[in-house]
């Protein structure tokens, strides 16, 4: 019974950590549409994990980020510079291919919501 257990646990060990180590660091382009204007930036991911950590791009410079990856579920948060002061700016996204992702972004104090899709810098 102890072998058969090992030998189950040994088989879904690469299993269930396979969905926690999807890797998205590195450089992405975010396209993002929201509330009618188009922009493009550049976010710069570092992962341990499933924590996210980087930058993204913005006029005034580069804004920290913050966020997770849960299998094929990637959100991060920062918070921007805008006419109004600072605008926490909320990314919800699903890894399409180890190159695409896409899914919304809203602008929380503004209650503004969009979409967004970003690939990977080579």
């Amino acid at each position: 019974m102890n072998a058969l257990l090992l030998t189950v646990l040994t088989w879904l060990a690469p299993v269930v950590g396979s969905a926690v180590q999807t890797s998205v660091a590195g450089e992405w382009q975010i396209h993002r549409i929201a509330a009618g204007r188009e922009s493009t930036q550049t976010c710069t991911f570092k992962q341990k994990d499933s924590d996210l950590t980087g930058t993204c791009s913005s006029d005034s410079g580069p804004v920290p980020l913050t966020g997770k990856v849960e299998g094929k579920t990637v959100t991060w948060t920062y918070k921007a510079d805008s006419e109004g002061g600072k605008v926490t700016v909320v990314y919800n996204g699903t890894l399409e291919s180890e190159t695409k992702m896409s899914g919304t972004v809203s602008a929380v104090e503004f209650s503004v919501e969009g979409e967004f899709t970003a690939t990977r810098s080579k």
